[in-house]
């Protein structure tokens, strides 16, 4: 049976938040409603909410903005709700700190389901220090930064292993080009995306069955990267 959440939403649109309203409504979880961005930024401080779904569009704050301040003080899941579709505004988001990105219209089973995932994330990254991610088949210990693909130990280089480290530590989050050059390779490296092709390749050619049909290191086209765990 599934956990009973707080849920806060930030969104200004009366007719998402009636139809939030009225689909939580048949289920165990709460719906706490705040139509601007300070009376969110209030209620997450007041009711510390399981997740946040944020709107961009407030009438008060850039949405970017409310996540950036969120992330000052809480690693709640934070799931941007948005009709913009561009791939620079997904990419803002994921930067900024949220945790997902779902494009309007959107079914209630589907956001229930990005809910799990995030809430996951949250859990499983607060533990991870010295913890082991599983991959069907691949296991990443990240204690012993050993990684072994069906019992073989696979050799990977310093570079190789940092970067799928980056992505175990976020198993079944989107991390963008830009946090993974910044983590792996630093501030300055940003804008080269062609290492991150190159890696991931490598990676894929050492991990995936078949590296041109992913099964683990999946690509979020013009977003960036995610491994399925």
């Amino acid at each position: 049976m599934t956990d009973a959440w707080k849920i806060l939403l930030i969104e200004d649109e009366p007719q998402m938040r009636r139809f939030l309203r009225t689909s939580l409504g048949t289920t165990a979880h709460t719906l706490l409603e705040a139509p601007t961005a300070s009376e969110g930024l209030a209620l997450a401080a007041e009711r510390k909410p399981d997740v946040v779904l944020l709107d961009l569009g407030l009438p008060d704050m850039e949405g970017l903005d409310v996540v950036k301040r969120l992330r000052e003080w809480t690693r709640t899941p934070i799931i941007v709700i948005s009709a913009r579709h561009g791939d620079e505004q997904k990419v803002a988001a994921l930067d900024a700190g949220a945790d997902d990105y779902l494009t309007k219209p959107f079914s209630l089973p589907e956001l229930l389901a990005r809910i799990r995932v995030a809430r996951r994330h949250a859990t499983m990254t607060a533990a991870r220090g010295d913890a082991v991610v599983i991959a069907g088949d691949l296991r990443i210990d990240l204690g012993s930064r050993i990684v072994t693909r069906a019992g073989e130990e696979v050799r990977l280089t310093p570079v190789e292993y940092k970067l799928l480290a980056a992505l175990a530590r976020n198993a079944g989050r989107v991390m963008t080009y830009q946090q993974l050059l910044k983590e792996v390779w630093g501030e300055h490296y940003t804008r080269h995306k062609e290492y991150l092709h190159v890696y991931v390749g490598h990676l894929r050619g050492k991990l995936e069955r078949e590296s041109a049909r992913p099964e683990f290191l999946l690509t979020e086209a013009g977003v960036g990267y995610r491994l399925k765990a």
